[in-house]
């Protein structure tokens, strides 16, 4: 629940009220929902206009807040996996495999305690790992695949694709609009800045940013106060 310290009392009585009621439709949607996932492990909160597809591959260990808008695709070789206390943005869309035919997808496993804001998309064609605590900002893109275009006598959309798993460690904070891409490891405890495009390992404790994205400094010093991050 939201925190109405502050508020006027005449305006307190419909905040609560009103947030009260939002909470208890998200749960009643949940629970039409929850038969049909592989697995539901606590209270499910389900949005308005939410489109869930193959929900027999979705599982979650914990509470899961599914905000409005928000394209959840199961269909995929490991499932798409969500620890405890997980919530995911309004807007955001999660696809490991193609609506339209193709290659089944790797799929999706988050930790406990991490979220999505507003407008993500996760490309899990190939194995994306997200750790627990981690933070992605709004409009963060992460894809697990890239054309392939190494034959410049036939067109790029003929030569298909290469998967590549994405991992990001524990307590990470990805920056709104940040784009990572396939291949990319990110170590625990990481800070990406907004907008960045992550195309290489960034090693733990880091802060990142730019495009392509590049270690600034660590977040850690070591006894005498000088900057350990190998970079």
């Amino acid at each position: 629940m939201p925190d109405f310290s502050g508020l006027p009392a005449r305006l307190l009585r419909g905040a609560k009220w009103s947030a009260y009621r939002r909470a208890a439709e998200m749960v009643a949607r949940g629970m039409l929902r929850k038969p049909f996932l592989g697995a539901s492990g606590g209270p499910l909160f389900i949005g308005r206009r939410v489109r869930i597809s193959n929900p027999s591959f979705i599982r979650h260990a914990g509470r899961l807040v599914v905000e409005d808008g928000v394209e959840l695709q199961g269909l995929s070789k490991n499932g798409v996996v969500f620890g405890a206390e997980v919530s995911i943005g309004q807007g955001t869309a999660i696809r490991p495999s193609s609506y339209y035919g193709g290659e089944v997808g790797e799929g999706l496993r988050v930790g406990d305690r991490s979220s999505f804001a507003t407008g993500c998309f996760i490309g899990c064609s190939g194995s994306i790992v997200i750790g627990d605590d981690v933070m992605l900002g709004p409009g963060v893109r992460i894809y697990s695949e890239n054309h392939v275009f190494s034959d410049a006598s036939v067109t790029i959309k003929s030569q298909g694709v290469e998967r590549g798993a994405v991992v990001i460690g524990d307590d990470c904070w990805i920056g709104s609009g940040v784009t990572i891409t396939s291949g990319v490891t990110i170590g625990r405890g990481v800070v990406i800045g907004s907008g960045s495009v992550v195309t290489r390992d960034i090693p733990a404790f880091s802060i990142a940013a730019g495009s392509p994205a590049k270690v600034i400094r660590s977040r850690k010093t070591d006894a005498d106060g000088v900057d350990d991050t190998v970079v």
